[in-house]
């Protein structure tokens, strides 16, 4: 089946690029037991037929303009202003109005990640002072030092005499 579509889409195509018309593909038969199926021709041929009250096709209702826009309110429908046929301007117009109801203007439960996290926030002095780190590099000069130790043995050995242990 997938053959026959392939060759009869590749004969159509080189036919196309010769400047010929495509053959059309033939009609297959229908299987055996099967009456054909009548096409209508015209629409006389469409009176006669069962479902003849079918009314005639409605024309298609104009797109919304930007005076429709102004008439919307949160509880209107917008199926209209997002349409195929509505002109750019006027569906931007139509969802801006839409979402500047505060019912849209909720944060999600997301909105931690909309912080700046590249921003280191600052220990606070209380903490640093506690830090062995911070005693280490002797970010502190003010605290006292202890009479007779060495501070600088006593952090290399790993001591540290004051924390409390």
């Amino acid at each position: 089946m997938a053959e026959g579509f392939l060759s009869r889409w590749s004969e159509r195509k080189q036919a196309l690029r010769a400047g010929r018309t495509p053959a059309e593909p033939p009609v297959t038969p229908a299987p055996s037991g099967m009456a054909p199926v009548p096409v209508a021709a015209d629409s006389a041929a469409v009176q006669g037929c069962a479902n003849a009250d079918i009314a005639e096709p409605v024309p298609a209702p104009a797109p919304p303009s930007m005076e429709d826009v102004e008439r919307l309110t949160p509880q209107s429908d917008f199926k209209a202003f997002v349409a195929r046929d509505v002109a750019p301007e006027v569906r931007n117009a139509a969802l801006k109005k839409l979402f500047a109801d505060p019912h849209f203007n909720v944060m999600d439960r997301l909105d931690t990640y909309i912080d700046d996290y590249s921003l280191a926030d600052p220990v606070p002095e209380s903490m640093l002072r506690q830090m062995v780190s911070a005693k280490f590099l002797r970010l502190f000069e003010d605290e006292k030092q202890e009479e007779g130790v060495d501070r600088d043995q006593t952090l290399r050995r790993g001591e540290f005499p004051d924390t409390k242990q």
